[in-house]
């Protein structure tokens, strides 16, 4: 049986692993997609999402907590969900869990496993898990064609160019975000722990600290583009 080991020695079954990410998926949330105050996996990130062969990736999380503040770590778990032919490509080494692509000898039969194209790029498909596999999700990483992660352009909060220091903003208004992104091209997502969210999956968004919302926490943007590259910021936030 295929399985799949973690940094502390854990075993998880292919089964299982699928099982809960099949799970997930299907199970609806209480919580608003924007709201950062929740036991969440935001996004899973392979850096770079695309690779050709011999080349490697690493794969790792924007992580939100209820209570907590948002963090970056590796999984707990991981493993090759498909194609099958390719499950020895992940490891986990030195803390990290990397994907690296094969020769194109195998590259060519897995496309062959799959009914792709010659030369189309492989999705690699891995399923990840963190807190004690509570928390499951899958992310796809192309093999056979080098790609990128994307750049945050032109992020502008409450009319400002948005830096790296802690933000502040007025109760009662709206403070209006925005990211120079195609919305034909790139998903954007607002998320935050302070006030409340409009227009979240939008490049322009507005955030509103009503007199019943947390005044404090974190404001983060998420980009996602059709290659599977991931990009993200959060900021502390305060409105006052």
């Amino acid at each position: 049986m295929t399985r799949a080991r973690g940094p502390a020695g854990m075993l998880v079954s292919l089964a299982a692993l699928g099982a809960l990410v099949a799970l997930a998926a299907c199970m609806g949330d209480l919580d608003p997609a924007w709201q950062l105050d929740h036991d969440r996996i935001v996004v899973v990130r392979a850096t770079p999402p695309g690779i050709a062969a011999g080349d490697t990736s690493t794969i790792d999380a924007l992580l939100a907590g209820k209570g907590a503040p948002t963090s970056v770590a590796p999984p707990e778990l991981a493993m090759v969900v498909s194609p099958a032919s390719l499950s020895d490509v992940l490891a986990f080494d030195g803390g990290r869990w990397t994907v690296t692509a094969p020769g194109e000898d195998r590259l060519a039969a897995a496309r062959a496993e799959l009914s792709l194209d010659p030369g189309a790029p492989i999705p690699l498909v891995v399923g990840v898990a963190y807190a004690n596999q509570r928390l499951v999700a899958t992310k796809t990483v192309l093999l056979g064609q080098a790609a990128d992660n994307p750049a945050l352009v032109n992020v502008m909060i409450d009319g400002r160019p948005a830096g790296d220091a802690a933000l502040t903003v007025g109760k009662l208004v709206k403070v209006p975000l925005s990211i120079d992104a195609d919305d034909a091209i790139y998903d954007v997502e607002w998320l935050t722990s302070c006030g409340t969210m409009h227009d979240f999956d939008l490049p322009a968004a507005y955030l509103e600290v009503e007199a019943k919302d947390p005044d404090a926490g974190e404001l983060a943007v998420v980009l996602r583009d059709a290659s599977g590259g991931v990009a993200w910021h959060v900021w502390q936030i305060h409105a006052e």
